[in-house]
């Protein structure tokens, strides 16, 4: 790929910028942020609990102090740093998202985060019913706090690549397909007008669809038995694959109940979630490069929201809903460390490690959504970004974080943009523009068509219990 075009500044910005949180994905964003964010470095901040090991902040002008946020010192750590029109952008773990959005709205300040986070032990809280620990309930919650006529200081929840950019892609996966079957439209303007056009084009099922390739170097330090790996966050990655049970929206189409499967009692009514880990739940899926592939069931926000915002009529009984949940192949060395703590009983064994420098450059990440059971059959349209892309594009990033990384800035662009925007997620925000803001960023933006259905490949091994009628059934997609 050629060189990124893209301005030096999409936004001037006179507040100042907390960073909460600065893993893997707080590193790769402080350069975006510099570069699309007319803004001195004097006024960032980085609050970490192990401040800045990493000397990143310091080299890049940027102050980082080390501080752990507790509900005991929450309000006063942040009282003194941030004021109304200043910015919390929350990549943190353990740090309770809702308590964060609701001072910031009490302060006026403007809020972005990736994903909605409880206090340090929610995940694992056994007093909690399962249900309580679901991205459902989370979601819930944190759009409960919207004030009347959803006013006040703009808080946009769970804004990454997954969730978030993902919402943009299944926007435009539905442009491009209306395109292909010879009935082009312009992008609807309302929620109900996107449902109308997923329904009208016959769209079943979607996946959002990912394959990690990448790999550590040559020479590199093997991952150590017990120890766990992963390209991005460790400890996000066990809470939403481990410790939360696996959830998806639930499809009108859907004619089989799980015998695991569990309602909720309020809420959208959007989504039902399975009684075991999203890393003990393996689905069947495609990608362009991997083609058909087994994956896992995680959890995800968007899973929830796309099929909320997908749906046509009464919430408990709707006329139209499409079953969308996340497919995820993490890398190799994520696969054999989640193998390493299922067969200790979903317990993690010594050691941690954010793969980043020491990947192969020719590693890439498959990112996209697989939109099935169209006249097409099944359409997958996402980023395919090598890490040695990434590394050019962008300092201290890999192919998977600069796809978080880059929604991430498009996220806290818009929102300062429109400072007064309410509680929202990206399925509310205008998607043509953010994709053009995220898009120097994603590498090769591809679409493909496949002929593929989860029934390929499987009548003439096993005599399995399939519904052979109507392959976009999820007991067909279910491995285990």
């Amino acid at each position: 790929m050629g060189p990124a075009r893209y301005p030096q500044h999409h936004h001037r910005y006179g507040g100042r910028l907390l960073i909460i949180g600065f893993g893997s994905i707080g590193q790769g964003v402080l350069p975006l942020l510099l570069r699309h964010i007319e803004m001195p470095p004097e006024q960032l901040l980085v609050l970490s609990r192990r401040g800045d090991p990493s000397g990143i902040a310091r080299a890049h002008g940027v102050v980082a102090e080390a501080v752990e946020l507790t509900p005991a010192n929450l309000r006063q750590e942040l009282q003194r740093r941030i004021g109304a029109s200043d910015f919390v952008l929350n990549l943190s773990v353990n740090v309770s998202s809702l308590a964060l959005i609701a001072l910031c709205r009490e302060l006026g300040a403007l809020y972005l985060d990736t994903c909605v986070e409880p206090w340090d032990g929610g995940y694992t809280d056994t007093r909690l019913q399962v249900a309580g620990r679901t991205n459902y309930a989370f979601r819930e919650q944190a759009l409960a706090l919207r004030a009347p006529g959803n006013e006040g200081p703009t808080a946009l929840l769970a804004h990454g690549a997954n969730p978030g950019m993902v919402s943009y892609l299944v926007k435009q996966a539905l442009i491009d397909l209306a395109r292909d079957v010879g009935a082009p439209v312009a992008a609807p303007t309302r929620r109900d007008g996107w449902a109308a056009l997923a329904e009208g084009l016959g769209v079943r099922v979607i996946h959002i669809a990912e394959r990690d390739w990448q790999v550590a170097a040559p020479g590199q330090p093997p991952r150590r038995p017990g120890e766990f790996l992963n390209t991005w966050s460790v400890e996000g990655f066990v809470d939403e694959a481990c410790h939360q049970p696996a959830e998806l929206g639930w499809g009108t189409h859907e004619r089989e109940w799980p015998a695991d499967a569990r309602r909720h009692d309020s809420g959208c009514q959007a989504a039902i979630y399975l009684n075991r880990p999203g890393a003990a739940t393996r689905v069947r899926s495609w990608t362009p490069l991997a083609g058909p592939q087994q994956a896992f069931l995680v959890t995800h926000a968007e899973s929830i929201s796309i099929a909320d915002h997908l749906t046509l009529g009464d919430a408990a009984a709707p006329r139209y809903r499409p079953t969308v949940h996340y497919a995820y192949r993490p890398c190799d060395d994520a696969v054999l460390s989640l193998a390493d703590a299922a067969a200790r009983e979903w317990r993690l064994g010594e050691g941690e490690r954010v793969l980043k420098d020491e990947i192969e450059p020719a590693g890439r990440d498959e990112l996209g959504v697989l939109l099935m059971g169209h006249a097409k059959g099944a359409y997958w349209l996402g980023s395919r970004l090598s890490t040695a892309d990434a590394r050019a594009l962008c300092p201290h990033n890999s192919a998977t974080s600069l796809q978080v990384t880059a929604a991430v800035m498009a996220g806290v662009v818009w929102a300062m943009r429109h400072p007064a925007a309410g509680i929202v997620e990206a399925d509310d925000l205008p998607f043509a523009q953010m994709l053009d803001l995220m898009q120097p960023y994603l590498g090769d933006l591809v679409g493909a068509y496949s002929d593929w259905t989860p029934l390929v490949g499987r009548a003439w091994l096993f005599d399995e219990e399939l519904d052979r009628e109507d392959p976009w059934q999820f007991r067909n997609f279910r491995v285990a």
